[in-house]
């Protein structure tokens, strides 16, 4: 295969790895979107928490659900609430980042390569 030939198909390559590597950083910009909508919701929940403490057992505690009001348990109201507070995004967008920079460093040794062999080329 001639050096033309090669640097044709790592530029292909290059390409495929650049619009990868795109497709990551739209996932991780959808995913801060998500975060920051969490950290909104997560605030409120915390909020809800500290109320619900407040309360003595005997209150009565009401969850919405569609347009009505419905009687529940301070107990089971608590424990939902915590649960909610529990979940993590943080390791889906960690996860994003670590195939973001791997599709990077693969980006750049690729150009590496073609730039190479093109200065070889130009040598000749």
């Amino acid at each position: 295969m001639g050096s033309s030939a090669a640097v044709r198909e790592l530029q292909r390559d290059l390409e495929n790895k650049a619009n990868d590597l795109s497709k990551i950083q739209k996932d991780i910009s959808k995913n801060h979107q998500v975060r920051k909508k969490y950290t909104i919701q997560l605030g409120e929940n915390e909020l809800v928490l500290k109320e619900l403490d407040l309360l003595s057992e005997d209150a009565n505690v009401f969850k919405l659900i569609g347009p009505v009001l419905v009687k529940q348990d301070l107990a089971e109201a608590n424990a939902n609430v915590r649960k909610r507070i529990e979940k993590r995004l943080d390791s889906t967008l960690q996860d994003l980042e670590e195939k973001q920079n791997s599709k990077k460093d693969s980006v750049l040794k690729l150009q590496q390569k073609i730039q190479s062999i093109q200065a070889g080329k130009a040598k000749a």
